[in-house]
């Protein structure tokens, strides 16, 4: 009974969430989470916040497209941002504030359009279109041959140890650099799915390159 009622008193004694809040975070949360007009309003001073970062965002990763395109991409971000931000409101702890922390889902937004715009077209190569150098700017004939090797094994390694759906990830976002989600979009599925057959396949070529003693196994 004694220890119940000393954990009571210690959970009161703990600071919630909603104590840490500034008063304007704390205000904002009211307002999003209320009823009727009060919440409209809310919703749209929200929409013209996020729609000033997000531009923001689109003008500054947007150069060379036309001043309508600018806009319009704006305008799908904040739409975006602000149904991402009311989705989440729970996850909002008040380690910043809630403004700071809604300007963060506006300007990924207007990341991601702005990439996929300029992909728009383009065709996602799966087979490497280049290897990467592995030659110092000084190389010597040791050097060279080394780094020709482990290029080589490197190569082989991605033919023969990875699947084909390994293959085509590892290619498009470690070879030819395509922007995650625009792979995620063309291939209908997640970034984090992405992200996990990456990850895979890295640790596939790492063990196959330190079996090979191509490369020195690190210790976890």
């Amino acid at each position: 009974m004694i220890a119940g009622a000393h954990s009571s008193l210690m959970s009161l004694s703990r600071p919630t969430h909603s104590t840490l809040l500034d008063d304007d975070s704390r205000v904002w949360l009211e307002r999003l989470r209320g009823d009727g007009a009060e919440r409209d309003r809310a919703h749209a001073q929200l929409h013209e916040l996020v729609l000033g970062a997000a531009r923001f965002e689109v003008r500054r990763r947007g150069r060379g497209l036309r001043p309508s395109d600018l806009d319009d991409l704006a305008r799908q971000s904040a739409d975006d941002a602000l149904m991402a931000i009311l989705a989440k409101l729970d996850e909002f702890r008040g380690d910043s504030r809630f403004t700071t922390w809604a300007y963060k889902f506006a300007l990924l937004e207007a990341g991601v359009r702005v990439r996929r715009r300029a992909w728009q077209g383009r065709e996602v190569v799966l087979e490497p279109e280049s290897w990467p150098s592995f030659a110092d700017d000084r190389p010597s004939v040791e050097s060279g041959a080394e780094a020709a090797e482990l290029l080589s094994a490197l190569k082989r390694a991605v033919d023969e140890v990875l699947t084909p759906h390994q293959r085509s990830v590892f290619t498009a976002l470690a070879l030819n650099e395509v922007p995650i989600d625009v792979l995620s979009e063309r291939m209908d599925t997640t970034r984090g799915a992405l992200y996990k057959t990456l990850h895979d396949a890295r640790t596939k070529l790492r063990a196959e390159l330190v079996a090979a003693g191509h490369m020195e196994e690190v210790s976890s």
